[in-house]
């Protein structure tokens, strides 16, 4: 316990690494996305609400403390820091981006003209594989077990260039997972609702598997976190934390599914519904 928490210490009282393109990038999306909502929140108040907002704002926020706090000199020393780290960046962050409905204030937010055109045409096709539940099962499967596979996770902690991609591609996988779950307006899921509680619920077997196997391990998995003081306590710590809180972001969702599909339904009004739209029809 005093271990912990005096890595913990460590990290609040460290030094932020902040990087201008990371900076850059960030505070770009934001302008352009708080742009966008604006633009929106006149057209469609309904659909530019403020928890939207405080919700992309908050992704990006975790986004930049995963990368430039402390908390990202520090993983390199304690493996538990590691798993927070890749908590951050494959769970909180690209929920909460997602929760933002980022599509329609993005797409608002750029010059109008060729370049809104353009980037909506590229736009309708991205978000267009976003909806694709099956590729991001795929996507999250392959970003937890292929970089906390040893050669790959020791690779991208001794490489700056390969811990950038595994960074980029945790994030990305996120995405591409929570997408379909949380269905942001104006894109809709390929599958049906009910689907995503197996979706869900493979996700967290996954997950179970390996963080069972950080815990019960009895060698240090990671040759990088073998010089500490006790390397096995701290990757059993590690694999609490990758089996409990993610296994709460996975099941906390898929139960609140289940509790919507069994409540009785009211009377409902039948509305004449045409064909799901691209964002840069709605946009136009």
């Amino acid at each position: 316990m005093g271990s912990a928490s005096d890595s913990l210490r460590s990290v609040l009282s460290g030094h932020w690494s902040i990087e201008p393109p990371l900076v850059l990038a960030l505070g770009l999306v934001t302008i352009v996305y708080v742009c966008g909502w604006l633009h929106l929140r006149e057209r469609r108040p309904d659909r530019a609400s403020l928890w939207r907002l405080g919700a992309f704002v908050a992704g990006l926020s975790v986004v930049f403390v995963a990368l430039a706090s402390p908390l990202d000199t520090f993983a390199d020393r304690r493996l538990v820091l590691h798993m927070a780290q890749h908590l951050l960046l494959l769970v909180v962050a690209p929920s909460l981006i997602v929760l933002g409905s980022p599509t329609m204030p993005l797409l608002l937010g750029l010059p109008t003209g060729r370049v809104r055109a353009t980037v909506g045409a590229l736009l309708t096709r991205v978000v267009d594989y976003f909806r694709n539940p099956l590729l991001g099962l795929t996507a999250m499967s392959l970003a937890m077990w292929g970089w906390h596979w040893p050669s790959a996770f020791e690779l991208a902690v001794r490489s700056p260039g390969w811990h950038v991609v595994e960074h980029t591609s945790f994030l990305g996988a996120g995405l591409l997972f929570w997408w379909p779950v949380v269905e942001p307006w104006p894109s809709r899921s390929r599958w049906p609702r009910w689907a995503m509680i197996p979706y869900l619920l493979l996700a967290d077997v996954q997950n179970t598997a390996l963080a069972a196997l950080l815990v019960f391990s009895d060698r240090v998995l990671y040759p990088s976190y073998a010089g500490g003081g006790s390397p096995l306590d701290d990757q059993a710590a590690a694999g609490v934390l990758m089996w409990v809180p993610m296994s709460l972001a996975y099941l906390g969702p898929a139960a609140v599914l289940t509790a919507r599909l069994l409540a009785p339904r009211g009377p409902t009004v039948r509305a004449a519904v045409g064909p799901p739209r691209s964002p840069a029809m709605i946009a136009g």
